[in-house]
């Protein structure tokens, strides 16, 4: 994620399955408003997608999201993202959405652009 998700200073693995993909993992955040440290788990269909949830956070309080993968069968992948989050700070709910629009924006167009880099 640091490489690539605008805003991510450090994602630190701390569990993994048996298949080494990541179970659960610590972030720090620094996305304004928003700068955070926090943990998500993670639960993977496969290559297909995979989904997470917030386990404890100091600024959120709630973080759930997905990805999900659809192969076009055209050399392409149809990428869908999920997210949604709350704080324990109260923000006018404009600013909030800015925040949230931020992240989501950095995360797609990071991703998109890391891995089309490969």
């Amino acid at each position: 994620y640091p490489s690539w998700a605008k805003g991510v200073r450090q994602a630190q693995v701390m569990a993994e399955f048996e298949n080494g993909w990541a179970e659960r993992v610590h972030f720090q955040l620094d996305v304004p408003p928003i700068k955070d440290e926090y943990t998500l788990q993670y639960v993977w269909d496969g290559y297909d997608g995979v989904t997470w949830w917030l386990v404890e956070g100091k600024v959120l309080t709630h973080m759930d999201g997905t990805y999900l993968l659809r192969d076009l069968g055209d050399g392409t992948t149809e990428v869908t993202y999920r997210l949604a989050l709350d704080l324990a700070i109260p923000l006018i709910g404009m600013i909030k959405r800015k925040g949230e629009k931020m992240i989501i924006d950095a995360a797609l167009k990071g991703l998109k652009k890391h891995v089309e880099s490969l």
